[in-house]
């Protein structure tokens, strides 16, 4: 199944989108508000699903939001999780910093705030705060059964499913601060969506992950192509390691990381710039696309 939420009619629904991707059908939920996270933490209850509540209505008349509007805490993002963008990564100022072959994974946060919708705009902060914005193409786990301490040969029963997102980037001000944390959250740096796909419908451990960049005025220009296979740690041992010592709740997300080309690690890099488009694709689930605009 495919879980969604949108505005349409001055409210928000929370329903399901047809497999072709071309209808929504609203369920009868209470908290519309919070996205598929209610039905996500009721049917870890063992709740039944909502029955419809509504006609269904085309994709292309609704307004997509993000399925976790508001994600219940901070989201769990993994860095350099694929060889390729590690190695790249290697010829740029993270040399200094990389971390032992395949000591653990390396997790940070985004503040949950920071979540837009899969064709919200991003906003490009004014050159004093930062002139290095960046992007990456993303695979999200959505946990659908929580707990602490979960065993990586237990780990896919606890997956609802899966979402696009784009880990953008304050590159300048992720080295400022000798941490992730600041240049990952900036209003608007989480683009997700477009829906949620069920763990039943998609594996997530493969799949393809693309992303295109679109200057301003110009031509898509295909920067990231990768599956997720090819991850450094695969989605057992990451949730493996993120509910070490700490409970995984259902609606939590974690990003997988992003495969070689970000704009970073081009010669010379390449920074998004006002009127950018970004587009992240991802086999099995669809797409995301985000105009990046400079604040005003």
């Amino acid at each position: 199944m495919r879980f969604a939420s949108w505005s349409w009619g001055g409210r928000h629904h929370v329903g399901l989108i047809s497999p072709c991707g071309s209808e929504a059908t609203p369920l009868a939920v209470t908290d519309a508000e919070r996205g598929a996270l209610g039905i996500i933490e009721s049917l870890a209850r063992g709740e039944p699903l909502p029955t419809a509540s509504g006609a269904r209505l085309p994709v292309d008349v609704i307004t997509l939001r993000s399925p976790l509007p508001r994600p219940l805490r901070g989201l769990f993002c993994v860095g350099r999780n694929y060889r390729a963008h590690a190695a790249e990564l290697a010829t740029t100022v993270f040399a200094s910093s990389m971390p032992e072959k395949d000591a653990w994974p390396i997790v940070f946060t985004k503040l949950a705030e920071c979540v837009v919708g899969p064709f919200d705009s991003v906003r490009l902060p004014g050159a004093a705060v930062s002139q290095q914005i960046d992007y990456e193409s993303e695979l999200a786990v959505i946990i659908g059964r929580g707990g602490r301490d979960i065993p990586g040969s237990r780990a896919m029963e606890h997956v609802f499913g899966y979402t696009v997102v784009n880990d953008v980037t304050a590159r300048d001000v992720q080295m400022r601060h000798q941490q992730w944390d600041l240049g990952k959250s900036f209003d608007t740096f989480c683009p997700m969506g477009p829906w949620i796909v069920s763990a039943d419908e998609l594996d997530g451990r493969d799949t393809r992950v693309r992303g295109w960049v679109t200057p301003a005025g110009g031509q898509p220009q295909l920067r990231q192509d990768g599956r997720t296979r090819d991850l450094i740690f695969d989605i057992p041992t990451l949730i493996e390691t993120c509910s070490r010592g700490i409970t995984l709740l259902p609606g939590d997300v974690i990003a997988t990381g992003t495969p070689a080309g970000v704009g970073m690690g081009l010669n010379p890099p390449q920074w998004l710039r006002d009127g950018d488009v970004v587009r992240v694709e991802i086999d099995g689930i669809g797409a995301i696309e985000n105009r990046f605009e400079m604040a005003r």
